[in-house]
């Protein structure tokens, strides 16, 4: 067997034992991953180097971060008083949350920083009405993923230009119109998939109960989000060691005590994202991840160019950055491609690598899906080695129905959209 092959088969084969044996899938990936590197001559310097130092800055710090919060009572007070705003309608969260992540990331920040607040926001507002949190997050991160198409975005100026390097200009619009449309849809599918239609009354009625104004610690821990945000947004700082910054001056402000925050980071979960990352390293370098991208490219037409493009975009996410590594290196490539199979327009391969390079990012592996286990860890009670698990196990079922979504919905439109919205 081939050794790219082999390394994809024990990937996915990790997994597995993880999930049926109930164990932390972080510390089977490093387990096997000392394995690995001794069947494919890969060093043991190399598989800890793949453990993410910016991973575990930007998990450790948020979390850290919403610890601090949260033990004020500032977030569960946030999300009471954002369902009492809805009455009994609990229909309206999952379009709120939605469009909230839209507007954070659109009007100019991007997806980072809107990750850093949507999903903890999603999963309180979940334990308080009686959704599943993984569902009100998932939704969240859809909005944020179309929201960071608009034109003022850091996205938007990494694909502009990209794209004026190939020849091609004005295409946000039509990325924009697309992605939307496959977020929606597929936001539609996790309403559908966590049964979001069977809960038609809050758990807990606020509607006739006084919810109390934030007091003036739960105030100030709300600020440290603005600082986070002022630190990233306009002194470009790492969306990590913003958030410890901010840690840092509420504990010294006395808002919180730092020993007992420490104690409410997930540990587990950034164990396990850091670890299952590093083993996906290895299976890349190896050419695991390359096997199943060019099983898909030799497949290429003028009818599957644009499906198989966004699924390509969503592999290549897996194991690097959407805007540091896919962006950059796929969208120049698109006018190319089509130009070779014909029938297609360029601005739609645009389109679906925009989409599957943000969708993907619901994986585990990557920082929107970590960045949900990280908030479930740190507001859900009792969140053990098999809960994470499970968790994990249903981000990365949800992170390949996305792509089985964008497949189907990119096919189906993209080029149409193109024709209609896109003007040079």
């Amino acid at each position: 067997m081939a050794m790219d092959l082999l390394a994809l088969l024990l990937f996915i084969g990790t997994i597995i034992l993880a999930f049926v044996r109930k164990v932390n899938v972080g510390i089977v990936a490093l387990a096997v991953g000392t394995a690995c590197v001794r069947i494919f001559g890969v060093t043991d310097k190399q598989l800890i180097g793949a453990i993410s130092s910016s991973m575990f800055c930007t998990l450790v710090g948020i979390t850290l971060l919403f610890a601090v919060i949260k033990s004020t009572g500032a977030l569960d007070l946030l999300a009471k008083k954002i369902v009492a705003a809805t009455g009994h309608r609990v229909w309206l969260l999952p379009i709120a949350i939605y469009v909230a992540g839209f507007i954070v990331a659109g009007v100019g920040p991007g997806a980072v920083p809107a990750l850093a607040i949507i999903p903890a926001l999603g999963v309180t507002t979940a334990l308080q009405v009686g959704y599943n949190p993984l569902m009100l997050a998932l939704i969240g991160e859809c909005g944020l993923i179309a929201g960071r198409m608009t034109g003022v975005t850091p996205e938007a100026a990494i694909i502009t230009n990209a794209a004026a390097g190939a020849g091609i200009s004005n295409v946000m619009p039509t990325i924009l119109a697309c992605q939307t449309l496959a977020t929606f849809f597929f936001s539609i599918i996790i309403y559908v998939f966590f049964k979001g239609y069977t809960v038609r009354e809050p758990i807990h009625s606020f509607t006739q109960v006084k919810i109390p104004p934030f007091n003036k610690t739960q105030l100030i821990s709300l600020s440290g989000i603005v600082l986070m945000l002022i630190l990233m947004i306009g002194f470009h700082v790492n969306i990590g060691l913003a958030a410890f910054v901010s840690a840092a001056v509420l504990v010294l402000c006395g808002v919180a005590q730092d020993g007992e925050c420490l104690k409410n980071v997930p540990w587990g979960t950034i164990i396990m994202v850091l670890g299952v990352g590093a083993l996906l390293s290895v299976v890349d370098k190896v050419g695991g991840i390359k096997v199943m991208s060019n099983a898909i490219s030799s497949v290429m037409n003028s009818t599957t160019a644009v499906p198989l493009m966004g699924i390509s975009a969503g592999l290549l996410s897996l194991v690097s950055s959407a805007l540091g590594v896919v962006y950059p290196t796929m969208m120049p490539m698109c006018p190319d491609i089509a130009a070779q199979v014909g029938g297609v327009e360029p601005v739609a391969l645009m389109a679906a690598v925009g989409v599957g390079g943000s969708l993907a990012g619901i994986s585990p592996m990557s920082t929107g899906g970590a960045l949900i286990l990280a908030a479930m860890g740190t507001n859900i009670e009792n969140f053990n080695s098999t809960k994470q698990t499970k968790v994990f196990a249903e981000l990365l079922m949800l992170a390949g129905i996305a792509l089985l979504i964008i497949a189907v919905v990119s096919g189906l439109t993209f080029n149409g959209i193109a024709e209609i919205v896109y003007h040079p």
